[in-house]
């Protein structure tokens, strides 16, 4: 038996019986992790405001062995807030929104529990802060963090060199399956043209050129939107469900 303390983004609860909950969070040391939370539920319980989802928290954890993949959860036993980016989200529907899908798509590159996912973690943190501060229009926060969350998982996509040949762009066409943009020669069935306008708001998302992105038109920002969810869509193999409840 064994304590161990992590701090980590708590990304979806269950219920479990009368009065505790099952909690996943994704973690800087130990990647996704599901634990229990005993008596939470309770109007009374000491910690439970701290892991409700979107919370910022520092935990600890009681496990039985060594291992976090085992039959039976480790317990939480102890909590403290760290940063509670719920309370700048939650009020706003865009925001909760933009912020449930982003929890889902980190829980869904996170699939091996105890695996450490110290990239997808630090984006995570990032994008909800930034979210929580309403720095940016959610949309577009929500589609950056969709591209880097794909590019640091292996599938960045291209948005000036044909991502088939290598040919300098720019491009015309665009194939969520060929990895990005793609010239004449390479053109796939399936592929689209989009306006230059919205492939240069993806990749200004993905470097982090905020001041293009913020004054983009909103019909590029929809068109770009509409890559970016067939992108993932094809990568994650299926959708996302909080996705379909974004406003675009």
């Amino acid at each position: 038996m064994s304590l161990f303390r992590d701090d980590g983004i708590v990304l979806r609860t269950q219920k479990l019986g009368e009065a505790d909950r099952i909690i996943t969070l994704l973690t800087r040391g130990h990647g996704r992790v599901r634990a229990v939370a005993r008596g939470v539920r309770r109007t009374k319980s000491k910690f439970g405001a701290g892991l409700e989802p979107f919370s910022h928290a520092d935990v600890q954890f009681f496990a039985r062995g060594s291992d976090l993949v085992g039959r039976s959860l480790p317990l939480c036993t102890q909590t403290e807030i760290i940063s509670p980016y719920g309370n700048g989200i939650v009020t706003d529907y865009a925001r909760y929104t933009a912020g449930t899908a982003m929890l889902e798509t980190a829980e869904r590159f996170t699939e091996n529990e105890g695996e450490p996912a110290v990239q997808q973690y630090l984006l995570l943190i990032g994008a909800l802060r930034t979210l929580s501060r309403g720095e940016h229009e959610p949309n577009l926060i929500l589609d950056a963090f969709l591209l880097r969350s794909l590019a640091v998982n292996g599938y960045a996509p291209s948005f000036e060199d044909c991502a088939k040949c290598g040919i300098h762009g720019p491009n015309r066409h665009f194939s969520v399956a060929a990895g990005g943009v793609v010239c004449g020669d390479c053109r796939v069935g399936g592929s689209v043209v989009p306006s230059s306008e919205a492939i240069a708001l993806l990749s200004a998302l993905l470097t982090g050129d905020w001041g293009y992105a913020d004054a983009c038109e909103a019909r590029h920002v929809r068109e770009g939107s509409g890559l970016v969810s067939a992108y993932l869509h094809w990568h994650l193999e299926r959708g996302l469900r909080s996705l379909r409840y974004v406003e675009k």
